[in-house]
């Protein structure tokens, strides 16, 4: 199926926006802020982190990124734990606790999501099934570089 109109990045971006906003607004499971639920998603999907390493993949400075893991520790989100690779090192990791706030938060959009689709037609749905594969190899060609 070929596109109707040329596609382009501005308009990409427009809609991407549009979605991030509405993941952002619908996932409120474990009220944390959105720098936490990225930091929780981080170590979740990579493993365990270094400070340091945090903060510099989420755009903030140490000093934040130290205070914000204070706090998920205080929590009980994430455990700080020595580096096998380094004895004085510390890596921080995603909790149980950590684990289940990120699962229902998933469990949380796909219920609103799963609504909204079900107010789409077919031929909608069928569009947006047949884009998926898509977008993730465009998010896959955009984190390699």
């Amino acid at each position: 199926m070929q596109p109707t109109a040329p596609l382009n990045g501005s308009d990409l971006s427009l809609t991407l926006e549009r979605l991030l906003r509405l993941v952002r607004e619908v996932s409120t499971a474990g009220d944390i802020s959105a720098t936490a639920a990225a930091v929780l998603s981080r170590l979740g999907r990579e493993g365990p982190q270094r400070v340091t390493d945090l903060a510099r993949v989420e755009g903030v400075s140490q000093p934040a990124m130290s205070q914000l893991v204070n706090r998920l520790e205080h929590d009980c989100l994430v455990v700080r734990t020595t580096d096998p690779a380094d004895g004085r090192g510390v890596l921080v990791r995603l909790s149980e606790r950590g684990a289940g706030v990120l699962e229902a938060r998933r469990v949380q959009r796909a219920g609103v999501l799963d609504a909204a689709l079900e107010r789409l037609g077919p031929a909608d749905r069928l569009v947006i099934a047949t884009a998926l594969p898509a977008l993730g190899r465009l998010v896959d060609t955009v984190l390699e570089t």
